[in-house]
């Protein structure tokens, strides 16, 4: 399983939050406490938003800890929106196309989880998305697939429902294919102004995600950086989190139907 961050909030460092902390995600993708993968070492990414609508993008195979550039980045950068994510991959190439995050147009995403049984179902999973958006696929992830074809129905405007009905899709595709292996989500999305944090499984075992709330702005992470334990809370199962740029984060349901 992967590990990822997301923040929104006042324009920071990257660093402040990638590679500083203790336990900071590029930490993280050398040992990782709460995930079944200690070692995250199957690329890496970020995803941040300055001065244009677009984010900028910046993704390698290389483990994280291992690119100087990251670390150069991460010091130079300062950005009030930004997602960063350390793959291990589930059954997909180890390639730059597969990295996370994955962009299209102004929006952000990123996850940690999977398509149980995803090889045998690739072709169905991959019809969800319409044509106007295929030419956008550049990897092979069951992650791309459900980003694109959560784009494809509006996510930049109601991501709740967007993402509850390609999920409730997806289900749909592995139950018809009498698939056991669960279908896993816990994700980040942003259309550059409101931030999205869901998680959510069929079989009640999401990974975990946390967030934090501070004067400086909003932390989302896999698993937090330090040991102050009561600034931290754990995003229940079957709920999302979300929050733009001005006002406190919310936390609602979020439960696509699962068959």
């Amino acid at each position: 399983m992967c590990r990822f961050l997301a923040y929104q909030g006042q324009p920071v460092l990257m660093e402040s939050v990638v590679s500083k902390p203790c336990h900071s995600l590029i930490h993280q993708s050398m040992q990782a406490h709460e995930a079944k993968t200690t070692t995250n070492g199957d690329g890496f990414g970020l995803g941040w938003y300055g001065e244009r609508p677009e984010p900028g993008i910046y993704r390698d195979l290389r483990p994280a800890w291992s690119d100087e550039n990251l670390l150069s980045i991460c010091a130079q950068v300062r950005s009030p929106l930004f997602f960063a994510h350390v793959r291990a991959a589930t059954g997909t190439a180890t390639s730059r196309p597969n990295c996370h995050p994955f962009c299209h147009g102004t929006s952000l995403f990123m996850h940690n989880g999977q398509i149980g049984g995803y090889h045998a179902v690739r072709r169905q999973v991959e019809a969800l998305i319409p044509d106007s958006h295929y030419a956008h696929r550049h990897g092979t992830t069951d992650s791309e697939a459900i980003f694109l074809a959560a784009v494809a129905r509006g996510a930049a405007n109601d991501a709740l429902r967007a993402f509850a009905e390609v999920l409730s899709a997806v289900r749909g595709i592995t139950q018809a294919a009498a698939l056991d292996a669960p279908l896993r989500f816990a994700a980040a999305f942003t259309n550059g102004h409101t931030l999205w944090a869901f998680r959510w499984a069929c079989d009640d075992h999401a990974p975990t995600l946390y967030w934090r709330h501070e004067p400086d702005g909003l932390h989302v992470v896999s698993e937090p950086w330090d040991d102050r334990s009561g600034a931290w809370h754990a995003l229940p199962q079957g709920s999302a989190l979300i929050a733009d740029r001005h006002g406190a984060p919310r936390v609602t349901d979020f439960r696509p139907a699962c068959g």
